[in-house]
């Protein structure tokens, strides 16, 4: 085997200073986006919209609305169960909305010369 035979091919020919600028650059946009997202609040509704609750960017609960009509004390369950799913789906809100950021930013990793 020749001295020196190495080209670069694991990295499809990137050199290592412009794999280390994209890296970079995605870190700065990964630390933006996650700042952004910080700021957004999911709302979701259940019950035909009689329970709502807000979730914030950083996944904690900011929020529950109960509409009077939906306290029933025959019925606490039903209630709790409201809760819970308007909770559930304005979770899962704000972990689409992240995974989608993400996916944007991550979603050009090829230019890194299939290093992932």
């Amino acid at each position: 085997m020749a001295k020196n035979s190495y080209r670069g091919g694991a990295y499809g020919g990137m050199n290592q200073a412009a794999m280390m600028k994209q890296a970079q650059k995605m870190q700065q946009d990964l630390i933006k986006m996650q700042a952004e997202l910080e700021t957004q609040t999911y709302t979701a509704a259940s019950g035909g919209g009689v329970v709502r609750a807000t979730v914030s960017g950083k996944r904690e609960l900011t929020e529950v609305v109960i509409d009077p009509e939906a306290v029933d004390p025959e019925d606490v369950e039903m209630l709790q169960d409201l809760i819970v799913a308007a909770v559930n789906e304005a979770l899962r809100k704000a972990e689409d909305a992240s995974n989608q950021s993400m996916s944007r930013i991550t979603g050009n990793l090829g230019g890194l010369g299939g290093m992932f």
